[in-house]
């Protein structure tokens, strides 16, 4: 069994569970299977908006599909999600993500 059919068995035993989504979508990133990734990063922030780790990945892989705007929407939603969690490391990286984004596509 190859880690994609893995972690879609582990999808099928635990669909609540969030994290098995996120490393789904990493998967298809590092595999440059862009649009599955962007799929399963939509699909982890429509069901699962406080799942933070996805905010940091999802953006960088909107912008590198040219969704512009759905990329800055989803550095801001992540950076407000940080703040409310009180997540210091994810609110550093992401602002700096965010900074870089606005450097680089604005």
């Amino acid at each position: 069994m190859n880690r994609l059919e893995q972690l879609h068995t582990f999808i099928a035993a635990e669909p609540a569970e969030p994290f098995n989504y996120y490393a789904l979508a990493l998967e298809y990133r590092s595999l440059q299977r862009e649009e599955e990734a962007l799929e399963t990063f939509r699909l982890l922030l429509r069901d699962f908006p406080d799942y933070l780790p996805t905010y940091f990945h999802a953006a960088a892989s909107l912008a590198e599909a040219d969704a512009l705007a759905e990329a800055r929407s989803t550095y801001e939603r992540g950076i407000a999600l940080a703040e409310s969690q009180g997540d210091a490391h994810a609110l550093r990286e992401l602002k700096q993500a965010f900074q870089n984004f606005i450097f680089e596509y604005e």
